[in-house]
């Protein structure tokens, strides 16, 4: 298995939680949700790390669940695996939970705008242009004061 990052991170925590009791492809999804605050991960993300770990023999296939349901399980090896890499498994539990609380914080909303912003560029006029940079400038200097531990007034 790769080193963790993006998909290397959810295959640590897809793992970790095959540790602890079977799980479909969806219940996985829904975990993941529940657990760590990350959006639906989708079957197109989840269903190749599952693979993946199946591949490295970390995992098993232990029959089926509801409706025909693949039960994916943590082999022995894959239990060693988590064993042999904690620091990096509670790095990644770590990461989830500011994720979590970031996400609780308005942090996805704050990332769509973002990236509503960015996609709108070309459509908009000077003005609109403008605008924006006003806000993100006064934006990022608020938050900039938070971080330092400092409230801005009339802003609680």
């Amino acid at each position: 298995m790769e080193r963790p990052r993006y998909k290397g991170h959810l295959k640590l925590l897809v793992l970790k939680m095959l540790s602890e009791k079977p799980m479909h492809g969806y219940g996985i999804m829904a975990e993941l949700e529940r657990r760590y605050g990350m959006p639906h991960p989708s079957p197109g993300t989840i269903y190749p790390i599952l693979a993946s770990l199946k591949r490295a023999g970390l995992i098993e296939t232990i029959g089926e669940g509801k409706r025909d349901k693949r039960l994916y399980r943590a082999t022995e090896k894959g239990r060693e695996y988590l064993e042999e890499h904690g620091e990096e498994l509670a790095e990644v539990t770590r990461m989830a939970a500011r994720f979590r609380e970031f996400a609780r914080l308005g942090g996805r909303e704050l990332a769509e705008v973002m990236r509503d912003a960015f996609n709108s560029l070309e459509d908009l006029t000077e003005e609109q242009k403008r605008a924006l940079a006003r806000e993100f400038t006064g934006f990022t200097k608020r938050v900039r004061l938070i971080l330092l531990g400092e409230i801005p007034e009339g802003r609680e």
